[in-house]
């Protein structure tokens, strides 16, 4: 595993962003764990998280792209702090986008948040995690009714839970890329940080221990995803 992920799953951890006990999901699943990206409250916290998703876009999709577009609401801050990395990493000016979620009918009047979309532009979409393509299929027509020639070149999340979708026994992420033709990423899979923090002491506790490993393992034998 590469360095920057185990310090990512170190730093979400730290953060108190990923969690293990015993949680319900949106989708009414119980689930042994849980990721809550709105955790991220400091300036040092949101810089980091910037830097990491810009390691991790640079490796997967590169930088010939010329949008960041984040979803409200937990998209905006993710779009926001990673233009900034990228620019401070890569010497690369990438501009941000977001949509509203009222359309604003005075002032700078529209749907739109930061850069406007124009015929040409390469749209990469980033989130905090996908367990369903809800939010893409929200996303995705607000992207392409902004301009004629709009190419979305890909999906880049934090976490890739790899449990199935409501619909199939393909992971959200899979799903996505099997409908819409883009390619989807995680800067960590959820076998990343099994593997990472089973039985690892982090500041002298042991976070991920057998019994949870045992909640998870029970858990993807029920929702597990079918790899593509």
């Amino acid at each position: 595993m590469e360095k920057y992920k185990e310090e990512f799953i170190n730093f979400m951890v730290d953060s108190n962003v990923l969690k293990f006990g015993d949680f319900t999901l949106k989708s009414g699943r119980k689930s042994p764990f849980f990721m809550n990206a709105g955790a991220y409250v400091t300036g040092t916290q949101l810089r980091k998280l910037g830097e990491f998703y810009a390691r991790a876009i640079h490796e997967t999709f590169g930088l010939e792209f010329d949008i960041l577009f984040g979803p409200a609401y937990k998209g905006i801050p993710l779009a926001v702090s990673t233009c900034a990395a990228i620019s401070q990493l890569y010497g690369r000016d990438i501009k941000y986008c977001s949509n509203r979620k009222e359309i604003k009918d005075h002032g700078d009047k529209g749907i739109l948040l930061g850069s406007k979309i124009k015929n040409g532009d390469r749209v990469l979409i980033i989130e905090d995690v996908t367990t369903s393509g809800k939010s893409i299929e929200e996303t995705y027509p607000i992207i392409q009714a902004q301009a004629d020639d709009v190419d979305v070149v890909g999906l880049m999340v934090s976490l890739n839970r790899e449990e199935k979708g409501l619909e199939s026994d393909m992971s959200a992420l899979d799903e996505i890329h099997e409908k819409y033709g883009f390619g989807t990423h995680a800067i960590v899979t959820m076998s990343d940080v099994v593997e990472y923090l089973y039985n690892r002491p982090i500041d002298g506790e042991v976070i991920l221990t057998k019994d949870i490993k045992k909640k998870i393992d029970e858990y993807y034998k029920e929702y597990g995803a079918v790899k593509a």
